[in-house]
């Protein structure tokens, strides 16, 4: 699904940085930037959206790379902040296109991208490991990793120099001044960067609406205690699996109230896994259990830790919910810490997860009651801080739906940054700064490509349309069968529908269509009898015109045409 208008200015002469964002402005999601210059080309992560509620059948939705493989002999490396899906999901389908690209991160970033990838066979990766302070060149491009704070280990904010000037991205971030892993933001490189000049900064939005500052993890922490302390049976913690932080605390909290702690579901085991491996994880010897271990002790002995803060239909806790879990059922008395809020779009799914375990007997604690779970980025107040201490020229905010990022260049504005210099910017938009100007110039394919199955943007705007119409009004299949040697109908249609009526009341009008479209076909010359496809035309024409006229419904209709 590309963009229209697109228009890409030739590059300059003189030298040049661009900015285009292909995915993550006006939305949550598919975060992708490309930063290019006369001679070389980066991308800032690589990250995937999952399907809104239309688009029926569609696995995830990733970035339209046009504007990469049009400059493929400039690609150097992916660079990327952190590891949460919407900035890494999209990088094995980069890497079938472009596989020897560099895909440059912190040691445990590059494991979740491998613990990702592994079902797409792409054999060894080209995974570059770094340390927050260290810098990589490209060509004419460095980039410096900077140790920030996020609800994830290992995520980094970016100073990427470029002849042009410097761009710095921050990535997901928060400043959080009291962290599970004792390590604040690294302030004074944030501050020398600001120092040493910026021309532009692009920012994470998320939060750009939210006043005040973001809580710290250590909030969730004393959340944990009141819970643990009142909590006479089982405690079942809800999470995204990257939440290491998270991860830690259900962990100290286990060893704090004698309680043991499994953990349910493989990608939790996979981040279990390297976050230990990369030293981001403390678990005491004597209290990690195996789930089949769990039945075999007492009830307020067990800690378990699983996915499915989303209500996710095959996740962990959506399973449990409606007692379909080959590994844990949820008995009464169990208290249930959901901790995490719906992403937009989720709450339905979340909230049908919840009812379902209060139907069970559970305690459910969920989304900020109990203050179980705090956002993983910047609200307002931190925002200005980071603006404050960069001090860019030029601002383009970033990862959040449209009025978020009008919110932040609002806010931009307050701190100095001139209202002509902060671009307010949608996917695909292409923003160039040379010695002499700033300014958005162009735009290139910022659309969306559907995966659905193994199929990669193979499906278009028809195929949604067919399955929102078959959501809404069923599907209708008529038969016609052709003498060929007589050019004659043989007897009468076969109609046959799926969704389309109700079916106990439906026998008179299907009745009713079989004869209408008889008599139509008793119309037809000999030479249209012939030509298939004319039949075929014919026969849903009739039919959708007569279904809509009596029952106002549109379903898909799909004439077979059978020559005997």
């Amino acid at each position: 699904m590309k963009t229209q208008s697109i228009s890409v200015p030739k590059a300059p002469k003189e030298p040049f940085v661009r900015i285009v964002p292909l995915g993550g402005c006006g939305e949550i999601g598919r975060n992708m930037t490309v930063i290019e210059t006369n001679d070389d080309l980066v991308v800032v992560d690589c990250g995937l959206m999952f399907p809104d509620e239309e688009m029926f059948g569609v696995d995830i939705v990733i970035n339209d790379f046009s504007y990469v493989r049009e400059r493929v002999h400039k690609l150097r490396a992916v660079l990327v902040t952190h590891g949460h899906e919407d900035h890494i999901g999209g990088i094995p389908y980069f890497l079938r296109e472009f596989p020897n690209t560099p895909i440059v991160g912190t040691a445990i970033t590059g494991a979740l991208i491998k613990a990702k990838s592994r079902e797409h066979k792409l054999g060894e990766m080209p995974l570059v490991a770094v340390a927050p302070g260290d810098r990589v060149r490209y060509g004419e491009i460095e980039a410096e990793f900077v140790h920030i704070n996020h609800s994830v280990a290992g995520a980094c904010s970016l100073a990427i120099r470029t002849p042009s000037g410097t761009i710095f991205h921050t990535g997901d971030f928060k400043f959080d001044q009291t962290p599970i892993d004792g390590r604040p933001a690294d302030f004074a490189a944030l501050a020398r960067i600001g120092e040493e000049g910026v021309l532009c900064m692009l920012a994470d939005s998320t939060n750009a609406e939210r006043p005040g500052h973001t809580q710290s993890e250590r909030v969730v922490g004393e959340a944990f205690t009141t819970i643990f302390s009142k909590a006479t049976g089982r405690i079942l913690i809800v999470s995204f699996a990257s939440n290491v932080p998270r991860i830690q605390q259900a962990i100290d909290h286990a060893e704090k109230f004698g309680r043991k702690i499994a953990f349910l579901g493989r990608s939790m085991n996979n981040v279990l896994h390297f976050a230990r491996e990369h030293g981001h994880l403390r678990i005491p010897p004597d209290i990690l259990v195996k789930i089949e271990e769990v039945g075999a002790l007492r009830a307020d002995q067990v800690v378990v830790m699983t996915t499915g803060s989303q209500g996710e239909p095959m996740s962990g806790l959506s399973r449990m919910s409606v007692r379909d879990h080959p590994k844990f059922a949820i008995d009464p008395g169990d208290t249930i810490v959901i901790s995490a809020t719906p992403i937009p779009g989720n709450e339905k799914s979340v909230y049908r997860t919840i009812n379902n375990l209060y139907r069970l007997g559970a305690t459910v604690i969920h989304g900020n009651e109990g203050r179980a779970h705090v956002s993983g980025h910047a609200s307002q107040e931190e925002l200005l801080l980071m603006l404050n201490l960069i001090r860019p020229e030029y601002f383009i905010p970033v990862h959040g739906e449209y009025r978020m990022l009008v919110t932040h260049g609002r806010l931009a504005t307050k701190t100095g940054v001139h209202p002509e210099s902060v671009f307010v910017i949608e996917n695909g938009d292409i923003v160039e700064f040379t010695a002499d100007y700033g300014d958005k110039i162009g735009k290139t394919y910022g659309g969306m490509v559907l995966v659905d199955g193994t199929g990669l943007g193979e499906m278009g705007e028809a195929v949604l349309r067919d399955r929102k119409m078959l959501s809404h009004d069923g599907i209708v299949t008529a038969v016609v069968a052709i003498d060929a040697e007589e050019v004659q109908t043989i007897g009468v249609p076969d109609i046959v529908t799926r969704g389309a009526f109700y079916e106990p009341e439906s026998e008179e009008l299907i009745e009713h269509l079989r004869s209408h479209l008889s008599a139509m076909l008793a119309t037809l010359s000999s030479d249209a009898l012939r030509d298939t496809n004319s039949v075929r035309e014919h026969v849903r024409a009739t039919l959708a015109k007569e279904i809509f006229s009596r029952t106002r419904r549109r379903p898909v209709i799909v004439p077979i045409v059978i020559e005997a």
